[in-house]
Formats: structure tokens, C-alpha cells, sequence
């Protein structure tokens, strides 16, 4: 399903709402459904204009770069079809004066075709028009047709500074044609796209990656095996040609890739070494909801970076920024605790490597079950923190529970996001308060636990861990495996509590409780039971 009414109407909806989004500063021209133009409101025709467009599906391109600075015009087809010769004409119409008009087209038949007609028809009607074809796709060196794609961009961005300082239609055709053979482009994706009014064609299997795939969901040169960011980066910019010139690159956003994976990939490609300067990552030129990504190339001459940095009012355009490594402050005095003394307990080091190894191992389980209540990280966020406990133990003060309690709050503090990480902080540190006061284990990990619920005001039957462990330490006096049964029964208890009152649970409605068990209470069970197999 998708946000839309009637697939027919999906195209001039979309452009209405844009223009009526846009402060004033856009207008559209009279002609739906079949002319779907819109224009810069303010423009006076005094200058040269930039007229560009395609078909739809590639928002924020073209009509969200529309503004001072960028294009003049965008002619927007149905998805992924040109727009027709009288579009096209419609938009050089409107706004051509006696300074001209250039014609940005990405090099797809469709296109070419009726922009260089509704050009041609234009000049006989008196207007001076100009037409520049980008064909910046590399992903196979050889076509003799290569398509155009991201790198358009550039033309839009340096072509439109130029006519916004009042450069005549010879000079920014002449520049365009220059910059467009130093542009390259190459993208990469883990799923198709979704054309409105059809299913997803799933041609890309999991664990694996189409390189080349372009901007109307083609299918790419190759399908490659998936192995993360970086390979990912640096099997693109080995496709793009090596270069020692002053070089920009466009991180561009396929359509649903997420900005966390945008900011891990934009790290790859500053650790390529791929360019100088970065425009990006955004979603510039999209396919729809392709889960993808290109990088564009630029290499630049004197003056281009100027244009390519001067500011623009639309908000879809990012600016460039220079590539620069991370600026690393020092920590403030005071934040990092004082490391305990480390001591060794054979046993202890035992049991803690037990449960870091069980808690390792249910991660998948616990994310299943964390997804039904909450967001499907409480595995992962276990896990990780056990995978850094267990790196820590040579370092921690096992045979002392007065120091490790405390030791161990810290260590789960910095290493687990969340709540839950805090959750455990109290809990060992106020355990740790109170084994330095005389308490045993039991009466301190109890004491730990009180503080938890008067800091969280979780309450036993509320939904939580709590509803595990507190039964678990109670029943701890009769052994450990009472303690596994007790904490056993509480969490699966907690699959017949069909409200939350505590927790992330508590914002998720009650079908989606019943009959799950929560994730924290499980974790605590399993818990148990390998300690009590651990100590048996």
C-alpha cells in the first residue's frame, strides 16, 4: 500500500502539493493532466532560463530544484515516462525571454526525442533555445548510449548559478557542454522499486546487491554478493575513473535508504578518498522507494566549485561541504569512573562468560520478541553489551563483589543504549552500595533492585523485567534453582498482562501484547536457567 488516492491523479497531486508548499515561490501552469509544469513564481524572463524535467518518480528532481540559482522550469512526465512534446514546449513558452533558454535533458530516448521537438518547435516560433544531454551513467564504459542520471544535478546547479548572475545562453551552453564529460556516476541497491499501481518485482536476493541498477529500476550490470558499506563504496568508485583533479561527489539517496546508513556510507566514501568536497548525502534523484544509493563525480575546474557552492533558498538541495576528518575533544574530567582494581575468580569469570554467551545467543530470539512490543532491538542491545562485558573481564575486580557490583554497572552504562542500560547501571551500582554496607549477594542484588523500581517506578505486574527478577531474588534463599523456576514462571506470566504500565510496551496497543511474553522478563528467565545449569 501507499499514500496515494488514484494512480492517475498521483503525478499533478504530487506537483500541487509541492507548489502550495512552496511559500509562493512556486506556480505551476494551466494544462492538467497532460501539461504538468512547474514554474519559478518571481521570474521575469530577464535572464536566461533553465528548463529541465523527465519523468516522474525522482523527487526531489526535477521540480524540487526549481528556485533562484537552479532551473527555471521542471516539465514532469507520469512515472517514469517523458513528458510529452507539448509540455515541454508549454515550459519553454512560459518562460523564455529574449536572453534564451537552455534545455538540461538526461540522455533517455523518451526524453531526447521530446525535448529536442519541443526545442525544435521553439526556434520556429522565434525563441532562442539551447540543449545540452547529460550521459554521466559508467556502470558500463562501453554503451555508446550511456543514460543520464544523478550527475545531472551538477549542470542544474552550476548551469543555474551561472544565469542567476546574468551570464548569457552562448556562455552557460558552452560551460555545460564542458563540465558534462567530467561528470560520472554509478549506483548500487538492495531492492527494486515499487511503481505505484504494481507489486515489487523482487529480483534482488537477500545477501545480495545490484551494481549499476539506474534511476527507472533497470535491471544493473551485475548482482553481487552484499558484504556491508564499505564494499559496497569501494566497489562503486572502482567504476568511476581515477582522477587527481579537484574532485566533488554527489552521495545520493536511491529513495528509502535510511540517514544512518546515508551517514555510514558518506564515511566509506570519505575513507575512499573519492573526492575533496561532498554534496550530500540526500535524496537528490530517487527511484521511487529503491533502497539504493549513487555517487556522482565532479571533477572540477577554476571557478566551478564557487558556483557549486553558492547558496540556493530550496530546501531539497544540500549545499557542498569540504571532507574533513572528525575534529576528537577530549573526554571532561570527572565522566570516566575510576577503574577498580582487577582481581581473579575462576568461578565468577566462569558464571559471567556463561551469561554473556546465553545472552549472545538469544539475540535473534529476543528481537523477535521485542518486535512485538517495542522496536526489535532488546537482542541486539544484550548482546552487545555482553559481547563487551566479556572483553572487559580481565580487567574487572572479580573477586570482590563489593567492587565488581559497581564495576559491572559502569561497563553496562557505557556499552548498552537505551533504557536498559541505565536500568542495569542503577541496579549493579545501588547493589554495589549495599554489599559495601555489609549486605550478601542476595540482599544486595535485592536492594539494587528496589532502587530500580523507586528511580523507573516499575512495579512488579507492570510488564517489565522487574516481573522476573523480583520473584527470582525472593526465591533465591531456596536456591538457584528455585530462583530459574521462579523467574521462569514470572515472565511467561507476562504474556497473559495485555497492558503495560511501565516501559516501551507501555505505548503499544494490547493486541499487540497478549500472548507474547516481554522481551526483558525473557531475558531474565534464560538468565536464571544458565545459571542455574552454570552452577549446578
Amino acid at each position: 500500500m501507499q499514500f496515494i488516492n488514484a494512480k492517475a491523479d498521483l503525478v499533478t497531486e504530487a506537483l500541487d502539493g509541492l507548489v502550495a508548499s512552496s511559500g509562493g515561490t512556486l506556480g505551476r501552469l494551466d494544462g492538467y493532466p497532460h501539461i504538468k509544469v512547474a514554474i519559478r513564481a518571481d521570474w521575469d524572463r530577464s535572464r536566461v532560463a533553465l528548463v529541465s524535467g523527465g519523468g516522474s518518480g525522482h523527487e526531489p528532481a526535477h521540480a524540487g530544484f526549481v528556485g533562484p540559482g537552479m532551473l527555471t522550469a521542471a516539465v514532469c512526465g507520469e512515472v517514469f515516462a517523458s513528458p510529452s512534446v507539448e509540455a515541454v514546449l508549454a515550459g519553454i513558452l512560459a518562460v523564455t525571454g529574449e536572453a534564451g533558454c537552455l534545455l538540461i535533458v538526461k540522455n533517455y530516448t523518451g526524453d531526447r526525442l521530446n525535448f529536442g521537438l519541443a526545442a525544435e518547435r521553439a526556434r520556429a516560433l522565434g525563441k532562442q533555445v539551447e540543449m545540452v544531454v547529460v550521459d554521466d551513467d559508467v556502470a558500463l564504459p562501453d554503451l555508446p548510449q550511456p543514460r543520464g542520471v544523478a550527475g545531472t544535478l551538477f549542470v542544474h546547479k552550476i548551469a543555474g548559478a551561472m544565469a542567476e548572475r546574468g551570464d548569457d545562453l552562448a556562455t552557460i551552453a558552452s560551460a555545460a557542454r564542458d563540465l558534462i564529460p567530467r561528470i560520472a556516476s554509478i549506483g548500487k541497491s538492495l531492492s527494486t522499486c515499487t511503481v505505484p499501481g504494481s507489486a515489487r518485482e523482487d529480483r534482488i536476493p537477500p545477501g545480495k546487491a545490484e551494481l549499476g541498477l539506474r534511476i527507472h529500476g533497470e535491471p544493473g550490470v551485475e548482482q553481487i554478493d552484499f558484504e556491508g558499506a564499505d564494499e559496497a563504496v569501494a566497489t562503486m568508485a572502482a567504476r568511476l575513473p581515477e582522477s587527481d583533479a579537484d574532485r566533488v561527489v554527489l552521495v545520493n539517496d536511491l529513495g528509502s535508504t535510511t540517514p544512518l546508513e546515508l551517514s555510514v556510507l558518506t564515511r566509506a566514501v570519505h575513507r575512499a578518498g573519492i573526492a575533496g568536497r561532498i554534496i550530500g548525502p540526500a535524496r537528490l534523484m530517487t527511484s521511487l522507494d529503491m533502497h539504493g544509493v549513487s555517487l556522482s563525480v565532479l571533477d572540477l575546474k577554476e571557478g566551478e566549485a564557487e558556483l557549486l557552492a553558492a547558496a540556493v533558498p530550496m530546501a531539497a538541495w544540500p549545499g557542498m561541504q569540504t571532507l574533513a576528518e572528525p575534529q576528537i575533544r577530549l573526554l571532561p574530567d570527572g565522566l570516566t569512573p575510576i577503574a577498580p582494581i582487577p582481581s581473579e575468580n575462576p568461578r565468577v569469570r566462569g558464571v559471567i562468560e556463561d551469561v554473556c554467551a546465553l545472552l549472545i545467543a538469544a539475540e535473534s530470539d529476543l528481537n523477535a520478541l521485542d518486535a512485538k512490543s517495542g522496536d526489535g532491538d532488546t537482542g541486539s542491545t544484550l548482546a552487545t553489551a555482553a559481547r563487551a562485558l566479556r572483553d572487559a573481564l580481565d580487567r574487572m575486580p572479580l573477586a570482590d563483589l563489593t567492587q565488581l557490583f559497581p564495576a559491572l554497572g559502569n561497563e553496562v552504562s557505557q556499552t548498552m543504549g537505551g533504557s536498559s542500560g541505565v536500568i542495569l547501571a542503577i541496579f549493579f551500582n545501588a547493589a554495589g552500595d549495599a554489599s559495601a554496607s555489609g549486605a550478601n549477594a542476595r540482599m544486595a542484588l535485592r536492594a539494587g533492585l528496589d532502587r530500580v523500581g523507586q528511580v523507573g517506578g516499575a512495579q512488579l505486574g507492570d510488564r517489565t523485567m522487574i516481573d522476573a527478577l523480583a520473584p527470582a531474588l525472593d526465591a533465591l534463599p531456596q536456591g538457584i534453582d528455585a530462583a530459574a523456576q521462579a523467574a521462569r514462571e514470572g515472565a511467561d506470566a507476562t504474556a497473559s498482562i495485555h497492558r503495560a504500565k511501565a516501559g516501551r510496551a507501555a505505548y503499544v496497543p494490547e493486541t499487540n501484547l497478549a500472548g507474547h511474553k516481554d522481551p526483558g522478563a525473557e531475558a531474565v528467565a534464560r538468565v536464571f536457567e544458565g545459571l542455574a545449569r552454570a552452577l549446578a
